[in-house]
């Protein structure tokens, strides 16, 4: 029972955790893994994304990590976290505020970096700490003082992932409030709205494809 509880976070984490293992053994190195081998496996570069059309990239760079510190440190974010939006939100909810959040995370990178090589489910997992923000703030006037004292814990939790992205210049802030602020708002909507988590998504993927617009326009700009 507890395990079928957490079924999506621990699923996550496994995923994540094989596909590094995979990373590792294809680039025969467990840490600091090189970055010609995490492009070869779906890592993101705005001009890999933008001008050869390898937009899956997208995706496939939130489940891969660049090292050791890195995947440690995002899975056990993760594990935190996951598990309180495991049991305020339903399964569906859960997944779509993290893939929305990381994928928009990801455009928000795109834009800022266009010639970086990104990885990571940072983006991700900053979404879903924004969902527990989003939950809280709506059922803030029927909260108990145990429930505002665990606001309290995440917000702290959420404030010293942020400066600790700004201490580490390797780390990519904007995929981090791209994904935050999508997960305050998703999560506030549907805890307000529970049935709207579909009409969210749809919001999303139209957020998606205007951003996909921005970013071409802006790279066609830059080095057309």
């Amino acid at each position: 029972m507890y395990h079928s509880k957490y079924f999506l976070t621990y699923t996550l984490i496994g995923i994540n955790v094989v596909l590094y293992l995979i990373s590792a053994l294809y680039s025969g190195t467990l840490d600091d893994l090189p970055l010609d081998k995490l492009l070869d496996l779906g890592a993101m570069n705005g001009l890999l994304v933008v001008f050869q059309g390898e937009w899956y990239r997208i995706v496939t760079a939130m489940f891969l990590h660049g090292g050791l510190m890195h995947i440690a440190m995002n899975m056990f974010s993760l594990y935190i976290v996951g598990r309180g939006v495991e049991l305020y939100f339903n399964k569906s909810s859960y997944l779509i505020l993290y893939m929305m959040s990381g994928l928009f995370g990801a455009m928000v990178s795109l834009y800022m970096h266009p010639n970086s090589v990104g990885v990571g489910a940072s983006g991700a997992i900053f979404g879903l700490f924004g969902a527990i923000v989003g939950f809280f703030f709506y059922h803030k006037d029927r909260l108990g003082s145990q429930s505002k004292e665990v606001l309290k814990e995440f917000i702290v939790i959420l404030v010293l992932n942020l400066v600790l992205g700004l201490s580490i210049s390797s780390i990519d802030l904007s995929a981090h409030i791209g994904g935050l602020l999508v997960g305050i708002l998703g999560g506030y909507i549907i805890s307000r709205y529970p049935k709207a988590n579909w009409i969210f998504l749809g919001f999303m993927i139209v957020v998606l494809m205007i951003s996909k617009g921005m970013i071409e326009s802006s790279y066609a700009q830059i080095y057309l």
